[in-house]
C-alpha cells in the first residue's frame, strides 16, 4: 500500500512539473495585420469581355469595403475621378485594370453595363457600383457573384 501512495505521489508530483513548464513557455505573440476581404482559398475570375470602353462614364458606389458607400465614381479611357480624386485606371487583362498601381479585377458587369462587382483579388477592397444608384436586382446577382468568390459580404457596407 505504501508502495501504490508513493506511485501516485511520484505521478501527480511529474504531472504537475510538467504542467509547470509548460506555463512558463513564452507566449509569442502574431504581428498585427489587417484580415483581408476575401478568402484567399476561394476561387477568383475576372468577366473576360469587360473592356475600359464598357466602364467609362460615371457610377456610384452602393456597397462596398475599401472605398466609401456613395462616392461617385468616373471612369475615361486612362483615369478614374473618385470624388475628384484622380488616378490611373490602365487596362492590365481581360477585366482587369490598374487603379493606381493596385490591382482591381471587374468580377461582374451585367449586359446593359448598369451594374458592376470590382475588387482586388488580394482582398483589400471591394465595391459594387451602378450607373444610376440604384441596381434593384442587380445587386443581388452581384452580392452572389462576390461571395462565389470569397468576399465576406457582412463586411461590405
Amino acid at each position: 500500500m505504501n508502495f501504490y501512495f508513493s506511485g501516485i505521489f511520484v505521478k501527480g508530483l511529474t504531472c504537475i512539473s510538467l504542467l509547470g513548464l509548460v506555463a512558463c513557455e513564452p507566449v509569442t505573440m502574431l504581428p498585427n495585420t489587417s484580415i483581408p476581404l476575401r478568402n484567399p482559398t476561394a476561387p477568383i475570375a475576372s468577366q473576360v469581355d469587360v473592356t475600359v470602353e464598357r466602364m467609362n462614364g460615371d457610377w456610384q458606389v452602393v456597397s462596398g469595403a475599401g472605398i466609401a458607400v456613395g462616392s461617385h465614381l468616373t471612369i475615361t479611357d486612362s483615369l478614374i475621378l473618385i470624388d475628384g480624386v484622380e488616378q490611373s485606371f490602365v487596362p492590365s487583362g481581360p477585366g482587369r485594370f490598374k487603379l493606381g498601381g493596385e490591382d482591381i479585377w471587374v468580377h461582374w458587369l451585367d449586359i446593359n453595363n448598369r451594374t458592376a462587382a470590382l475588387g482586388n483579388p488580394d482582398g483589400a477592397r471591394v465595391w459594387i457600383m451602378d450607373r444610376q444608384g440604384n441596381p434593384g436586382e442587380r445587386l443581388n446577382a452581384a452580392r452572389k457573384i462576390l461571395n462565389w468568390y470569397g468576399y465576406d459580404l457582412n463586411r461590405l457596407k
